[in-house]
């Protein structure tokens, strides 16, 4: 992995992790300092970062995207199309070993809610898993680059009062479906899923979490 590839992962996460909200600016000597390289590396992941909408030009610098309502509502209405999709062919290539995968990522996920940050990691550990039981190359890819797109969303759906669970709930419709060979039931469930988060996060950008 080059130095370029390295800071662009680091600045995702932490875009992802909340250490950069929507709006705060991005000094390219800073990140240098901080993460010890030099500020080639770092400007080529920037342009990258802006190139891919994560961050924007202000009057007074680069500053990490703020999305706006509307645009979380578009965000969610693409991914609610590509995860749909990834579990159709999920439902109709996956083996046998990651179809028990997803049962063994699901089971994780439910042992216990209380860790918001925990729950987030596996949900992603999750649908990455169904992404690669899809098996298809240029799915993948552009789930792929999505993902680091919906870092924008900072913080989790996972800190809503009940959304653990129903997320338990829906993992478990959406795996049973690929299990069956379901395609339909499959897609329907998992765009079911996305419809959900995307219900839960307009209740945090409205402030109601409880």
């Amino acid at each position: 992995m080059s130095r370029g590839q390295w800071v662009y992962e680091k600045l995702i996460q932490d875009v992802r992790d909340g250490k950069y909200a929507g709006g705060v600016r991005i000094r390219e000597e800073e990140i240098a300092r901080a993460l010890g390289v030099s500020r080639t590396p770092v400007r080529e992941a920037l342009s990258r970062l802006q190139a891919r909408g994560l961050l924007e030009l202000a009057p007074f610098g680069l500053v990490v995207t703020e999305l706006s309502r509307q645009q979380v509502l578009e965000l969610y209405a693409v991914r609610e199309i590509l995860e749909g999709s990834a579990a159709r062919f999920a439902a109709q290539h996956a083996s046998d070993s990651e179809i028990s995968a997803l049962h063994s990522i699901a089971r994780e996920f439910d042992r216990d809610h209380a860790d918001p940050q925990r729950l987030a990691h596996l949900n992603r550990q999750l649908h990455g898993s169904i992404y690669e039981a899809a098996h298809n190359r240029y799915l993948m890819r552009s789930l792929n680059e999505f993902q680091d797109t919906l870092a924008l969303l900072a913080s989790t759906t996972f800190t809503v009062v009940g959304r653990p669970k129903e997320a338990s709930k829906e993992h478990a419709v959406i795996i049973k479906a690929i299990e069956r060979r379901d395609a339909d039931a499959a897609e329907q469930a998992a765009r079911q899923h996305i419809h959900r988060a995307q219900e839960a996060r307009l209740k945090m950008m409205l402030g109601i979490v409880m």
